[in-house]
């Protein structure tokens, strides 16, 4: 058994699901930060338990084949990225056994696993950053949190994020000190500016950027409105009021200050207005190769009714209206809802109605009223679907269920699930959606079994 501040040589052979490596030591196993499988390190202990232990690595003594050098000089401070130091290549080997580890260990089944989808692109990609605000020790952060814990890491030029969204951190820098604007301190819940939240669309290039405050007014709007008049495909200003004790970063309360509060975007031909409370995929052009992905599974003929469960702003279901007979969407957030509304209305999609609701309720409202739509899409949070839901969509018995996933392990769970009522996983398909993080989407086909 290894203690505390013991160093040795260990080889790293694995990953875990948030991106650390692992190896064995004596028989125990060690997980440690930064390091790829195939390389050899001088490994030092900082925590030592019973079953496992957390190491450091004080020098890389032989390294992976697999190890680059990351771009980001904010890689190992920063919390963001996972595997900067590693090929793409490597990453999206990894990324594809995960998936297929969690349905085989967790589900306990193994449908056909389809090649992950790499992203388009592996920089510049994000369309969305929520960077906190914090000032420490006197001066101004403006970046991400440090991995489990809330100091700030100043960003500087993210590589996940569009060059504008550094051009704006600046401004707000250059705005906030020159007017003295108060920073939110949230040991004392005081301070003004809490975060600042940019969105892009990828297709018309315009910018939202919303400051979310502790307040109830924004000072010197005009100076701040002037330098940012200057970035390229800003259009609009809006002020989001969050003055609970929390860390959730955005409240329900949105003021326009210019423009009209919305962007829009183009998303396999379908426009999308974007508001600062809309789920929207951050990768762009990731979500055209997922969402191809869920038509091909949707295996549409234009006949059928489908249901979209967990719709947000309507952009899966929206995608596959011309191909169908009729859309059902739910949504339980009401902004969200509207969004969907006014997403079909300016495609000119009439075959499309959206619920504001819970989605197990929702369906269970649309089984008494006898819709029997013949594809389900599922795309649930990363907690997925409840248990009740997946019993009601069985029992509505739609032929085919398409499952969008951000979480492998859910999936897997749910798979399981499904597959106890009656229906099949057919086929998986990996989607990059998140490259240089942990993260991985999943598209699941399953068909009905039973009759």
């Amino acid at each position: 058994m290894v203690n505390k501040n013991d160093e040795f040589k260990l080889n790293i052979t694995g990953y875990t699901s948030e991106g650390g490596g692992v190896g064995k030591y004596d028989g125990q196993a060690i997980f440690v930060e930064n390091v790829a499988i195939g390389d050899e390190i001088l490994c030092h202990i900082i925590k030592a338990k019973k079953s496992y232990a957390i190491g450091k690595a004080l020098k890389i003594l032989k390294p992976s084949k697999n190890r680059i050098n990351p771009e980001c000089e904010a890689f190992r401070m920063c919390g963001g990225c996972s595997y900067a130091h590693i090929t793409y290549d490597e990453e999206l080997n990894l990324k594809a056994q995960k998936v297929k580890d969690a349905f085989e260990r967790i589900g306990g089944i193994s449908p056909d696993f389809k090649d992950i989808i790499p992203s388009p692109a592996i920089t510049r990609y994000r369309n969305k950053a929520q960077y906190p605000v914090k000032r420490e020790n006197g001066i101004l952060n403006i970046g991400f949190y440090a991995k489990k814990s809330h100091r700030v890491i100043d960003g500087g030029d993210c590589l996940l994020q569009p060059e504008e969204f550094t051009t704006i951190t600046e401004i707000f820098r250059k705005w906030i000190n020159e007017n003295s604007i108060t920073v939110y301190n949230e040991q004392i819940g005081k301070g003004l500016v809490r975060h600042i939240y940019f969105r892009k669309a990828f297709a018309t290039g315009e910018i939202m950027v919303c400051v979310v405050i502790n307040g109830a007014t924004l000072p010197y709007q005009d100076s701040l409105i002037e330098l940012l008049r200057a970035v390229n495909g800003f259009k609009t200003l809006v002020v989001n009021i969050n003055r609970d004790n929390t860390n959730v970063v955005l409240g329900t309360q949105c003021e326009t200050i210019l423009g009209d509060g919305y962007i829009t975007d183009i998303l396999c031909g379908v426009k999308i207005k974007l508001s600062p409370l809309s789920f929207y995929q951050v990768n762009h052009d990731g979500a055209q190769l997922l969402y191809e992905k869920a038509i091909q599974y949707a295996n549409l003929t234009g006949k059928e009714d489908i249901l979209d469960l967990y719709c947000g702003t309507g952009t899966i279901g929206l995608t596959m209206a011309n191909k169908v007979n009729s859309l059902i969407g739910v949504e339980i957030i009401p902004e969200a809802i509207e969004d969907a509304k006014v997403n079909a209305q300016i495609n000119n999609i009439t075959n499309a109605r959206f619920i504001c609701g819970d989605a197990t309720l929702a369906a269970e409202k649309l089984q008494e009223e006898g819709i029997k739509p013949q594809v389900t899409i599922l795309d649930p949070p990363r907690k997925g679907c409840a248990e009740e839901l997946l019993k009601t969509v069985s029992e509505i018995a739609p032929e085919r269920i398409v499952y969008v996933s951000c979480d492998p392990a859910t999936l897997a769970r749910d798979a399981q699930r499904l597959e106890n009522l009656g229906y099949k996983a057919l086929e998986v398909t990996p989607v990059d959606m998140f490259p240089r993080t942990a993260h991985v989407e999943s598209v699941c086909l399953f068909q009905r079994t039973t009759t």
